[in-house]
């Protein structure tokens, strides 16, 4: 049997458990990391050989989410886990995230993580858990990395920093900052916020970097304890004869071209068309194999290779010496910026965002509470109401390819910019509408996550929906170089792919809603972060102006293709009435009406309509459904049934009550039928309601004004002389037998049907 060893530290007041050495043996490297009753299984392997034609690092991250670590089996049709939600998606992209930095950059080795969920508590959250466990696999294992890595989760609890709050401790903060990172430095951050000021964050940032260490130091002892050696690899490395070749036939040119123009469709051009100049220069083509030209190694992908780090040092040395940007700007200046709305006539909502050669437009939809997403996961069986999704299409950066569905790329920036506004959405009590935000891109050039979000706010406010304020979003970039660095707002593309940082900042004027930041660097400091998060602030409230000016406040009404819904309550017990026997009763109202109807489990109704009469309508049957009768209250009701003391009137669907003769008119009644006829429409008043539920009507109370205390003065068998013990059976007919009025016809008043039509009046 194969020999475990456990190891453990304490995060907060959690403890961590890591053991190895049981399970998955022939993996490279395969660790379970365990808190609370959570547990997962991390593995990291190394293929053996390098994978041919590539000229990047192939890294892998999967995590296979199990609903049996729940006790869950799946509701597919298959009753097993399919293609990985989004929520899975997410968790991949984050593990990923601090891990990819760490390994050599000349490994063309493919290296897969493989976290699998064998146990959930439902409050010790995976993602965590899954970076820590990733790299502790990565670091006892053969594979070469610059880990280890530590990852923590930091709430804001009663105006307490909290390190690694529970699921139920989640509900409570104001802030969820997942951080990872080295010894030395912050890696990767992924944060939603509700406003936090820009001084908090850093104080959170700063604590959760000092959590994460007793991480690092257990990591460190595993490996020390009973890592394996790292493998050797062949290096993919450029061989400095091409350096010397490149270097050689550029000269000065790349600097040339960025001095003749700021223009990007007039650079690029030229420096494609010197890139093509200088490999045709030091390469020559014979039979589709490479050959070699004196004493220079002929490879075009390492030439190609050479030429953009030439490029990349050059558009750094620009920044950091002389203060200018591929593109003329300054350090801390936007790019131009406008802002439209109601692009999309038939959409509930539409905002048009532009920064520069980006561009987003984003359509609003509003919806009905049963247009809720539903979600299966592992950790919840819940429903979203507010959705936002991001199309990023070939033609945005001027490319052809073939469309196959959303990337996780996509599935990441969506989750951002949803996260941004999801402080900022009016909880359902108050606008009871399902949101679906789709941001399409439409042109990109840098940060079209954080444009959707400036597009998406733009799209709710002509929507009409009553957004608490209007949120903007930046990106952020970072070129260092020892102790020199400059920190960019508003980076483009070339500016992202060539820096140190990408760090994404989105918020109100009141504070920061979402944060991504993803360092390239090693040994971030704080006082950068100070500066980049003042310096997103400054952009932001430039973005909001212009967000502002375009719209300042939401619509006061709803597109008039969106529909109305009127919320009402019902008491609990009169659910059953109004969805009647297999939903027979709300179907027909909805058939009736042309409306849609979701009932909450508390009572809550909501009935969606773009027509206010079919809604009306539609609330007066379901009102008329679940009322209860009152004494002295008046109905307007139909005749159901005749006697010679009496007529029975239904009031309500289902509900009847009993007019003795001396209670018809305020005159003296011979016979029944001279004032109500089978069918006939009166109006009554309820002038008594018996132990039994028997209900006791009178038609002269509302001709002569009585209250029904006078009412009941005046039915007495000295007033009318005529029997009035027939009134005690009001609510017999059809079975009654001396039940109530409302549970008859079928068993109960949470069942009653009817038109409904006859509402009550004062």
């Amino acid at each position: 049997m194969p020999q475990s060893q456990t190891f453990k530290t304490t995060v907060g007041s959690e403890e961590i458990t890591f053991e190895t050495g049981k399970l998955a043996g022939q993996a490279g490297g395969a660790v379970t990391v365990r808190g609370g009753d959570t547990l997962l299984l991390c593995t990291a392997t190394m293929a053996r050989e390098p994978r041919t034609g590539i000229d990047f690092f192939p890294l892998s991250v999967d995590y296979e989410e199990r609903l049996y670590a729940a006790g869950k089996i799946p509701g597919s049709y298959f009753r097993r886990e399919g293609r990985p939600t989004d929520g899975a998606i997410l968790v991949c992209r984050l593990i990923d995230r601090p891990l990819r930095p760490l390994f050599p950059k000349d490994l063309r080795n493919d290296v897969q993580v493989i976290i699998t969920s064998l146990s959930s508590d439902l409050e010790h959250q995976i993602d965590i858990l899954g970076i820590i466990g990733a790299s502790a696999a990565m670091t006892i294992s053969n594979v070469p990395f610059g880990g280890p890595v530590g990852a923590v989760r930091v709430g804001y609890i009663g105006e307490q920093l909290v390190v690694n709050p529970t699921a139920s401790q989640m509900a409570e903060s104001t802030l969820d900052l997942r951080l990872a990172g080295t010894a030395d430095a912050i890696l990767m951050v992924e944060c939603g916020a509700n406003e936090l000021p820009e001084h908090l964050m850093v104080e959170a940032l700063r604590f959760g970097h000092e959590q994460m260490q007793p991480i690092i130091a257990i990591q460190n002892q595993m490996r020390a304890a009973l890592g394996k050696p790292k493998s050797a690899y062949q290096s993919f490395a450029v061989d400095e004869k091409v350096v010397t070749a490149v270097r050689g036939k550029l000269n000065g040119r790349i600097a040339a071209i960025f001095n003749s123009t700021f223009d990007k469709d007039a650079r690029n051009d030229a420096l494609d068309e010197l890139e093509e100049e200088v490999v045709a220069e030091l390469t020559e083509e014979a039979s589709g194999e490479t050959v070699q030209a004196p004493g220079v190694p002929l490879d075009p992908a390492q030439i190609k290779e050479v030429f953009h780090d030439e490029l990349k040092a050059q558009v750094r040395g620009r920044i950091l010496n002389d203060g200018v940007r591929p593109d003329g700007r300054k350090l801390t200046q936007i790019r131009p910026l406008s802002a439209e709305t109601g692009l999309a006539p038939r959409a509930h909502g539409s905002g048009l965002f532009t920064r520069g050669e980006t561009q987003v437009l984003t359509i609003a939809t509003l919806g009905t509470p049963r247009d809720q997403q539903e979600i299966e996961d592992l950790v919840s069986a819940d429903s979203k109401r507010y959705m936002h999704h991001y199309n990023f299409p070939p033609y945005s950066t001027g490319e052809a390819r073939v469309l196959r569905g959303k990337s996780r790329r996509e599935v990441g920036h969506g989750a951002l910019a949803e996260r941004a506004l999801m402080a900022v959405i009016p909880p359902e009590n108050e606008f009871p509408y399902t949101i679906r935000l789709v941001s399409e891109v439409l042109s990109s050039n840098g940060s079209t996550s954080m444009a959707s979000v400036c597009g998406s706010t733009l799209a709710l406010l002509d929507a009409g929906v009553p957004i608490k304020s209007p949120v903007g979003g930046i990106a952020m970039g970072l070129i260092a170089d020892g102790d020199r660095y400059a920190v960019l707002t508003d980076i483009q593309g070339m500016e992202d792919h060539l820096g140190d940082m990408d760090f994404k900042v989105a918020g109100t004027e009141q504070g920061i809603t979402a944060l991504q930041m993803d360092i390239k660097v090693k040994g971030l400091r704080y006082e950068i972060l100070e500066q980049a998060l003042a310096q997103a602030r400054e952009a932001r409230m430039q973005i909001l102006q212009v967000i502002r000016e375009c719209m300042p406040a939401p619509r006061p009404e709803l597109s008039p293709y969106a529909p109305r819904i009127t919320t009402i309550h019902i008491p609990v017990d009169k659910i059953g009435a109004v969805i009647g026997p297999g939903g027979k009763v709300i179907r027909g109202i909805q058939e009736e009406t042309g409306v849609k109807i979701d009932i909450e489990e508390d009572g809550t109704v909501y009935i969606a309509a773009t027509d206010g009469a079919a809604a009306e309508l539609a609330r007066s049957r379901v009102e008329a459904l679940t009322e209860t009768p009152e004494i002295g209250r008046v109905y307007t009701g139909k005749v159901v049934r005749v006697a010679d003391f009496g007529a029975f009137v239904e009031i309500m669907p289902g509900v009847d009550g009993m007019v003795h003769i001396s209670q018809l008119a305020d005159y003296r009644v011979n016979k029944v039928e001279d004032v109500a006829k089978l069918g006939d429409e009166i109006m009554v008043m309820i002038t008594d309601i018996d132990p039994q539920g028997k209900i006791r009507l009178s038609r002269q109370a509302v001709l002569q004004g009585w209250t029904p205390e006078e009412a009941r003065e005046h039915d007495s068998p000295r007033s009318s002389g005529r029997p009035s013990g027939g009134g005690d059976r009001g609510g017999d007919r059809r079975g009654g037998g001396g039940r109530p009025g409302g549970d008859r016809r079928g068993g109960g008043g949470d069942r009653r049907g009817g038109s409904g039509d006859r509402r009550p009046r004062q």
